[in-house]
């Protein structure tokens, strides 16, 4: 999944960004309203973590025309300001959730898991492909009842599969969802994290290799390419 943290304070744009990648996440940040605004046009952001003290565009602003643009990415506002007028007026912006702070790291992982969730279409806590399971809440892989241990990217990768239906995604849409802007259009990494994911999903072969137009995952036992 790929977040957009919108925060003026480096410091703590860097700590969300660091400990949000630890969980798993692709990770873009942005210390301004306007900013977030061209990155939300561009990308697609299935959770958007919004500070609303922002110079330039306040993050009131930014909320509404993200809203009023029909974004389709959750919006987790953070504000120093904790009154309940506070959140009542950040809802009634269109945020889905509203966090102050200071707040605990684990919560705002909560938070984003559950907003995540929520996305269209929404995503449900189990995922289920044949006899692959995906327990998105606690991070878990199991195939034919065996747990798979993956890396971050391994994982990240196996979701958007799983999230695609068995529709074909491409490496170009897998890097752009699993990884973050910093990632190189050019590089392998795709690659290898599809070819550690297959060698740990084992046989018969889970994903299936469209030449030329990418990877989707199989939902029967005969095996790919």
């Amino acid at each position: 999944m790929r977040l957009l943290v919108v925060e003026d304070e480096e410091v703590m744009a860097l700590a969300l960004a660091t400990g949000l990648r630890r969980e798993g996440y692709a990770v873009d940040t942005v210390g301004d309203g306007s900013a977030a605004l061209d990155l939300a046009s561009w990308n697609l952001y299935d959770v958007i973590l919004l500070d609303r003290d922002l110079p330039g565009v306040h993050g009131d602003e930014v909320c509404r025309r993200l809203v009023g643009r029909g974004v389709a990415g959750r919006i987790l506002m953070l504000t120093a300001a904790g009154t309940l007028t506070e959140t009542v007026d950040g809802l009634a912006l269109g945020a889905d959730d509203y966090l102050s702070k200071p707040f605990a790291f684990p919560e705002l992982v909560a938070r984003v898991a559950a907003l995540a969730r929520r996305t269209s279409p929404a995503v449900p806590p189990v995922l289920r492909v044949g006899d692959l399971t995906v327990d998105t809440a606690r991070r878990q892989v199991r195939r034919a009842g065996r747990e798979i241990p993956l890396t971050l990217k391994e994982y990240g990768v196996l979701v958007e599969l799983v999230r695609a239906r068995g529709a074909v995604v491409s490496a170009e849409q897998l890097l752009e969802r699993v990884w973050d802007e910093n990632a190189d259009p050019f590089s392998n990494a795709v690659r290898v994290a599809m070819v550690g994911l297959r060698r740990k999903l084992g046989e018969p072969a889970a994903i299936e290799t469209l030449r030329g137009a990418g990877y989707r995952l199989r939902d029967d036992s005969d095996g790919g390419s």
